[in-house]
């Protein structure tokens, strides 16, 4: 990840919050939470709350926050909804720390004033920040809407795609904010950067990286530590360790530098010394999440040099100070009705009766690669990315986008799956086409299809979620399925900070119930619909990669390309968390992992003992 950070909402040395509504604004409950929106009145400016407002914000940009939030707390009494009071106060609260009262103020603000475009620019930027980008996005698009020439919309909206890992999403609207005049500062170059960089297009990157360091005025510590983070993820290592020691020279005590050192250490072996830099780093304020993401790096390191019962202590706290700082949870009634209603929808009887698409000759055709997260996905999306007819799509959005927005393209009153049944009216008979066609031309404008190549790969964690779908769209795409030991893939999950999957990854326990519900959801579209698929074993590609790597060109149609073994020295980027790992050769210390963990795993092998013999392993192993 990269570690240029969006500026997260302050937090400054203040006070305990005063007294009155729980969630910290200050305001006595009947004027704050308990307010009563729908009556309160949408209060326009008043001549008598001129001096007031403008003694407010006089004292806000004076940095007397106590005097601006006494002198918001006065309007607010007389007029609970007037908006420029809501926001002198949800800044306060913003930059004091009191989070939960800043965003209370600042849902009610988009609340009662749904059409202003400043109140909608400060709900996307502050959920952004917060890094609530499903929160952040809806703000974001009506602002769009509401100035859709103006460039602070553009550049918000490019920010938030960011936060969504929607590179092409996110450079479009950042272009557009630098074509409508916007500033080309640090924020926007140092998104563009990142967008252009998630996109693979590392050189492209490190020209913005370098533009803007020739900016007058520019704080160059956040550019050079995530250029560095950049030529980290690129295996320099020496342009790394040069670019942390500029960052050091002028911030010597920067957690960030320390922890990218860190880094460069462990990539070059150096486990003692990389544990040696971790504990010079210092707790910050202003950089809690290096303090998450030290944990996890310290982890590693304990794990490369067999001290595992620490190692699986520091993935703990690593994972526990990333739900703190995040609240987010695994949402398992979410993800179990999910999977109930897909089950309860492609049946056995119902799915000879749905509609298939047929297959376009005129474009690439898509290869699913589906698994669980650190299965080995990566590993083979970029074994066939080295053969010439196959390009690199990478992890595509589209098929998730498509279920989310299929009731509506379908005109259907049911939401998906059930919106599929409107494929067997008259007037929607074709509409399986169109939603394949949408699909390609998404796949194109994201950069998937290559010319002259005859597929493209998609390996979105987790689409074997929607394995029902993807045959509708794509029966006779291959979809090649990566099995791993299901303790292996749990502790793997657990040690690596990942969001897929409803935030199946925040415990331990989650983790190994979400693979349980999704493995019986595989089997079940296994039981019921006749695909394309091949299941392929994580452990039999390192213990016999070429005639692995045979089998799956066999069943893609494709001839053997013996280049295809050195996927390692494919100059793609890989973009997950295992792009270290795809940069070597196959290796075995990954394979069967889990039996250093034994004791640490006791919790959870009840849940997935069934699956590791129904996946065909030894359950005593």
């Amino acid at each position: 990840m990269s570690l240029l950070e969006v500026d997260r909402p302050r937090v400054l040395a203040q006070p305990a919050p005063p007294a009155g509504c729980a969630c910290g604004s200050g305001l006595e409950d009947a004027l704050c939470c308990a307010l009563d929106l729908a009556q309160a009145a949408q209060t326009s400016t008043d001549p008598e709350f001129g001096p007031t407002l403008a003694q407010m914000a006089q004292a806000y940009g004076d940095g007397e926050l106590v005097l601006a939030e006494h002198l918001a707390h006065e309007a607010l009494k007389r007029a609970p909804a007037h908006r420029d009071a809501l926001g002198g106060l949800y800044n306060v609260c913003k930059d004091t720390g009191r989070i939960a009262a800043a965003e209370v103020l600042v849902r009610r603000m988009a609340t009662l004033y749904p059409d202003d475009a400043m109140v909608r620019a400060n709900a996307a930027l502050f959920f952004h920040a917060k890094g609530a980008m499903s929160e952040a996005m809806p703000h974001a698009r009506v602002l769009l809407r509401l100035a859709p020439d103006a460039h602070p919309a553009q550049a918000t909206m490019g920010l938030v795609f960011g936060g969504l890992h929607q590179p092409v999403n996110a450079e479009h609207h950042l272009r557009r904010s630098l074509e409508l005049g916007g500033p080309a500062d640090l924020e926007t170059l140092g998104a563009l950067a990142a967008a252009v960089r998630a996109q693979g297009r590392f050189d492209e990157a490190r020209t913005l990286y370098a533009r803007v360091l020739d900016l007058p005025d520019v704080d160059t510590v956040p550019v050079l530590i995530a250029w560095a983070d950049l030529e980290e993820a690129d295996g320099r290592l020496a342009e790394t360790e040069a670019l942390l020691a500029r960052a050091a020279a002028v911030a010597p005590e920067d957690p960030r530098i320390a922890l990218g050192q860190a880094t460069v250490l462990r990539r070059r072996k150096d486990f003692a010394g990389a544990l040696a830099r971790l504990d010079q780093v210092q707790p910050s304020e202003q950089h809690g999440h290096v303090q998450v993401l030290a944990h996890k790096e310290r982890g590693q390191n304990l794990d490369a040099i067999g001290r595992h019962d620490e190692a699986f202590e520091a993935f703990a706290a690593f994972k526990q100070r990333s739900g703190e700082a995040t609240g987010h949870a695994y949402a398992a009634e979410v993800a179990e009705h999910q999977a109930a209603g897909l089950k309860a929808f492609f049946t056995a009887g119902r799915t000879p009766l749905l509609p298939r698409a047929g297959v376009r000759a005129d474009t690439p055709q898509p290869i699913f690669v589906v698994g669980f997260p650190r299965s080995g996905t990566t590993l083979v999306e970029q074994t066939l990315a080295s053969h010439p007819a196959i390009a690199a799509g990478d992890e595509l959005p589209i098929i998730v986008n498509l279920a989310e927005r299929l009731g509506a393209m379908l005109g259907s009153q049911g939401a998906y799956p059930q919106a599929l049944s409107e494929l067997w009216t008259g007037d929607r008979a074709g509409m399986i086409d169109t939603l394949r066609d949408h699909y390609l031309n998404e796949a194109a404008r994201l950069g998937a299809v290559r010319p002259g190549a005859a597929w493209f790969t998609d390996k979105m964690p987790l689409n074997e979620t929607h394995l029902g779908l993807i045959h509708l769209l794509f029966p006779r795409s291959p979809i090649v399925h990566l099995v791993r030991h299901p303790m292996d893939v749990v502790l793997s999950v657990f040690s690596n900070g990942l969001s897929h999957g409803f935030h199946c990854a925040s415990t331990l326990d989650s983790a190994a119930r979400h693979f349980a519900l999704t493995a019986d959801l595989v089997e079940h579209y296994r039981a019921v619909l006749p695909m394309r698929y091949l299941a392929v074993r994580y452990e039999d590609m390192v213990a016999d990669q070429e005639a692995q790597v045979r089998r799956i060109f066999d069943f893609i149609g494709e001839p053997y390309d013996p280049r295809s073994l050195d996927f390692h020295e494919n100059p793609r980027p890989a973009r997950t968390a295992s792009y270290a790992q795809v940069t070597e050769k196959l290796y075995e210390r990954s394979r069967f992992r889990f039996r250093n963990y034994r004791r640490n795993l006791a919790p959870v092998e009840p849940i997935l003992r069934p699956w590791i013999a129904r996946l065909g392993y030894d359950a005593d192993l």
